[in-house]
């Protein structure tokens, strides 16, 4: 069985979804330190102007070292409505609109005022509309002990799993203390190459947030995300890689 594990992202872009499309579980990272001003409250659109980040407000007073389901949004700074006009003003005219934007507002206006499932309804809404079969499950459900790699490694064997795969990005901090290999987990990482697909306003830009391609290209969103997969690095490869072999 394989799993990734990965913080709970704010309107995430294609290469979150291609990670949840290789697993059999997906693990929502919710139990360690909130990032201010990371991913986890913020994402970018594609507007006639270039692309725009929509980021969410969170309470921060006296919260420096507060949990990422502990996050609580600022309620009193009318971001919803605004994020919603956003997303509405520069996406109404694409295919999909319709298909997507009702169950989007839904999730919006029903959330509450934290953080956290305001992110996964969002995100498991959108794996449901690109036809995704993962099993999620929370990292705070599983009570796994340890820092870094230690925690991943730790999740990996409360689920049972035989692969982890990881962002390359994470490469060198599972290689200070990499506990997969010595305990019969085979470790990957990923390999996924942005493919273009139609947008509104000129040319294509990369990295937007997923509802740019759910929008634009809908029910074939899904053979549009795995045309960017290629095959999964293996630890050596992408030590290889770094050391520009």
């Amino acid at each position: 069985m394989r799993i990734a594990i990965m913080q709970p992202t704010y309107l995430p872009w294609m290469g979150y979804f291609d990670l949840i499309d290789r697993t059999d579980q997906f693990v929502f990272l919710d139990d360690v330190q909130f990032d201010h001003r990371s991913w986890q409250q913020r994402n970018r659109i594609k507007t006639s102007s270039g692309e725009l980040m929509l980021t969410v407000p969170v309470l921060r007073k006296k919260k420096f070292d507060q949990e990422i389901r502990e996050v609580k949004t600022n309620t009193t700074a009318k971001w919803l409505k605004k994020h919603l006009i956003s997303i509405e003003r520069n996406y109404k005219k694409a295919p999909f609109f319709d298909a997507l934007f009702p169950n989007l507002k839904a999730i919006y206006e029903e959330f509450g005022n934290s953080l956290l499932p305001l992110n996964t309804n969002l995100i498991q809404y959108f794996a449901d509309f690109l036809g995704l079969k993962t099993n999620f499950v929370f990292a705070s459900t599983l009570k796994a002990e340890g820092q870094k790699a230690e925690k991943l490694f730790h999740i990996c064997q409360k689920l049972n799993a035989t692969e982890y795969l990881s962002p390359v990005g994470s490469f060198d901090y599972i290689e200070e203390n990499n506990l997969f290999a010595s305990n019969n987990i085979q470790l990957y990482y990923q390999h996924f190459e942005h493919p273009k697909y139609s947008q509104l306003y000129g040319d294509f830009l990369p990295y937007m947030a997923v509802i740019d391609l759910l929008f634009n290209e809908g029910a074939n969103s899904l053979d549009v995300l795995r045309s960017g997969q290629k095959s999964l690095y293996t630890h050596e490869e992408v030590n290889q890689l770094k050391m520009g072999n």
